[in-house]
């Protein structure tokens, strides 16, 4: 019987981390789904979905003391399922740009949380602006709209939520 298990590892970066996680997994009799990797400070974070037959996910999940020794990381595991078939929603693009501020974040999630509006994927980063050094906030997100709602009143609503704050921003279709 096919498995899902979900893998979150968090350790000091260096080179080669991924490489060897990816082989162990592959060693189990894993393949990897789904992925994400970011280096944030000096740390690595790695959040994956593996897929593989019963014993294979067993297998894996048994070595992960033995991983977080090995590659130094610590690693949480715990099995899924895939998400089920759930209403028409289509993936939009959110973006957000202003001067760097605690609570941007919370502010544009609770937008999206008081519209019942999903937060699939999210990144974010702070940087100096180009010419005065100013310190700037980047969102970026994939979040996804219902069928049933009227994305030229989101839209406005976002836009006007977003001025209310000073925060520059965009809603516009996910193309893939």
């Amino acid at each position: 019987m096919t498995e899902y298990l979900v893998i979150s590892a968090l350790g000091a970066d260096r080179p080669g981390i991924v490489n060897e996680f990816s082989e162990a997994v592959l060693a189990a009799g894993c393949n990897i789904a789904e992925s994400r990797m970011a280096v944030l400070g000096g740390e690595f974070a790695l959040m994956l979905m593996v897929v593989g037959e019963s014993q294979a996910i067993a297998n894996l999940n048994q070595r992960r003391t033995d991983l977080e020794e090995r590659l130094g990381l610590t690693i949480l595991t715990k099995l899924t399922t895939l998400r089920p078939a759930g209403a028409q929603a289509a993936p939009y693009i959110v973006k957000v740009v202003a001067m760097d501020h605690p609570g941007i974040v919370h502010e544009v999630a609770d937008f999206f949380s008081q519209h019942k509006i999903n937060i699939e994927e999210m990144s974010t980063e702070t940087y100096p602006a180009a010419h005065t050094g100013t310190p700037m906030f980047s969102l970026n997100m994939i979040v996804s709209i219902a069928s049933d709602i009227k994305v030229g009143q989101l839209r406005e609503a976002f836009v006007d939520f977003c001025d209310n704050l000073n925060l520059d921003a965009s809603l516009e279709p996910a193309s893939h």
